[in-house]
């Protein structure tokens, strides 16, 4: 066993395993998963590069889900994915990553108990390993809660979300064990899912539809019918959608683990095969869209049939041929497609379909490695074993079946307990009136313009809400201190405006008093008066050194001074302190 020596404090000796010691000693550690910690440097390169991009996919969900709801709510949809990742992120690290993949004495076929709170030490010969293992699942992690996040929009307080997306792991971790751990009933049973069709979409799916169906449809949602909506920002959605199919490739092809070996063909194909069925799940949704919609495409019916299409590809990426790829993702688009407008029928209120994209077409991926799964050479990914149409009988077919059934009963009951626990603590539903003005402005403070938020507040006036707080709150896309300044400027220019009629008149007087008698100095008073060097200011003591008229304006801080300097005919407002020459000067011309 190779050793590297270093030179201690003391000057003594000592001995450190180098990482090929670390590699020798994790295969043969009786703790050691082999799928999941045996790997080179070159799989450890590949499954962290893999790990950063599947983490920018948090970026597409968002902008998709952002780019489907109203924008009053746009924000809060954001701010929902980055609560998944840091509070769903933080509980995966205490515990599910330990229940899922974690090695100790009291592991079961329903959940691991091991390795919680997961931070090897240097000298532990799964040290690499373990971290890439964990940023990996993590990512998964993060990707199984966000899902949800999207069929929860516009309606769910924001607070009980946070609650559900810090013990949401428990939806997903259990089941990934079952999947992909050594401890795993339905991995030992020989079921097949390469990067998540069933721990990640389906349980993610199933998770949507029981939340949406718990918290009910919006306000006025099927008032007229079960159509959809209009969506807040398709720019977004689309831009999303691009943003996801870029992560999907990582999804999918970091999912062989490695390049070592046969690994790195794999890889390839799983990447090819990913766009294959992309292409076949977004021709059958621009057929589907043009004929349901009289030659116009929805944008709606494209990005999901799409999505649908890459999930249903995703647990057998690597397993089949081109045009099954392309043949498996036509038909995840199609259950898609046809899903959506089921769930409205039923009430059930999804504003983005994560119900049909990730539950539907989860449920069709798992199911199709049972029908199509080639046993791929020189790798043991199906146990030798191929699906129904490649001979392989109706073994595969049946396990990948039960693992479907399994996994969407686990998504549905588990979110059902978890919310109606929450419930007990925090509404989960947000109040009538908060749903009517914006999940943005009554939980974030955020108040967009020109969306019918002001129509809101007025129509919720007359009503006992104490909504003082959210009427002060500026609009976004303005400086409301440069508000407050052209404010200021307008009112000194209208007090400047009036002053110098003041004085129009008053220079008027002495023309009206020539019908008068009048003393010979009271005349030579009015001449001097009338003459053009008064009329400009010139002759009077004020005006030589500039006339500064104070005004102090009455802000919500009532801190600032406002000094007008008038000279000759140019009037000038200072805004700032009293010392001249800090002050900004903005000039008004006549």
């Amino acid at each position: 066993m190779a050793n590297s020596t270093t030179m201690g404090s003391s000057g003594a000796a000592s001995t450190t395993p180098s990482p090929g010691a670390f590699q020798s000693l994790a295969r043969n550690n009786s703790y050691v998963i082999p799928g999941l910690y045996d790997l080179n440097v070159e799989d450890t390169n590949w499954v962290l590069t893999s790990s950063f991009i599947i983490f920018t996919m948090q970026t597409g969900f968002g902008m998709l889900e952002s780019g489907c709801v109203s924008v009053k709510n746009e924000v809060n949809i954001m701010m929902k994915n980055i609560i998944d990742i840091v509070l769903g992120g933080f509980t995966y690290w205490l515990f599910g990553y330990a229940m899922a993949f974690g090695r100790g004495e009291l592991n079961n076929p329903f959940v691991a108990l091991g390795d919680f709170l997961i931070d090897p030490g240097v000298s532990d010969p799964l040290f690499g390993p373990i971290f890439a293992a964990f940023l990996f699942q993590l990512s998964f992690s993060t990707t199984a809660t966000t899902i949800v996040s999207g069929a929860m929009a516009e309606r769910c307080n924001f607070k009980a979300y946070c609650i559900f997306s810090f013990f949401n792991t428990i939806v997903y971790c259990i089941p990934a064990g079952w999947v992909w751990g050594e401890h795993g009933f339905l991995k030992n049973l020989g079921v097949v899912d390469i990067a998540g069709s069933g721990p990640v979409h389906l349980i993610g799916g199933a998770s949507a539809f029981a939340s949406a169906a718990i918290l009910g449809p919006r306000l006025g949602r099927y008032a007229k019918g079960t159509d959809p909506l209009p969506l807040g920002n398709p720019v977004n959605a689309c831009m999303g959608l691009f943003v996801l199919w870029w992560g999907w490739l990582a999804f999918n092809s970091g999912s062989t683990y490695g390049v070592s070996g046969a690994k790195w063909a794999y890889a390839a194909r799983a990447a090819v095969m990913t766009m294959m069925g992309s292409f076949g799940g977004g021709s059958f949704s621009i057929i589907y869209s043009m004929i349901n919609n009289d030659g116009r495409m929805d944008v709606v019916d494209l990005i999901n049939g799409i999505l649908a299409s890459l999930v249903s590809v995703t647990a057998g990426c690597y397993l089949y041929h081109a045009w099954e790829a392309i043949l498996i993702g036509a038909i995840g688009s199609a259950l898609c497609c046809f899903g959506m407008p089921l769930f409205d029928r039923m009430g059930v209120d999804d504003p983005v379909g994560a119900s049909s994209v990730h539950g539907i077409a989860g449920i069709w991926g798992v199911l199709a490695v049972g029908f199509f799964a080639d046993n791929p050479l020189r790798m043991d990914t199906t146990s030798g074993r191929s699906g129904l149409f490649k001979g392989g009988g109706w073994y595969m077919l049946g396990v990948q079946s039960l693992s479907a059934l399994c996994l969407a009963c686990w998504g549905v009951c588990t979110t059902f307990v978890l919310l109606w626990l929450i419930n007990k603590v925090v509404p989960i539903r947000m109040d009538p009136n908060e749903e009517l003005l914006g999940a943005d402005l009554m939980e974030h403070r955020i108040r967009h313009t020109q969306i019918g938020i002001s129509r809101a507040l007025s129509a919720l006036a007359p009503i006992q809400l104490d909504l003082d707080d959210v009427i002060d709150a500026p609009p976004i896309g303005r400086n409301p201190g440069h508000e407050r300044c052209v404010d200021e400027i307008e009112a000194a220019s209208q007090k400047l405006h009036q002053w110098r009629q003041a004085m129009d008149k008053f220079a008027d007087r002495p023309a009206r008093e020539k019908t008068e008698p009048a003393s010979g100095a009271s005349r030579r008073r009015s001449k001097s008066f009338l003459s053009k060097s008064h009329r400009n200011g010139k002759d009077n003591a004020a005006f030589d050194r500039g006339a500064i008229t104070t005004v102090k304006m009455s802000g919500r801080e009532g801190k600032e001074t406002h000094q007008l300097s008038v000279i000759g005919s140019e009037q000038s407002y200072q805004v700032g302190s009293t010392d001249r020459n800090a002050d900004r000067n903005f000039a008004w011309i006549d």
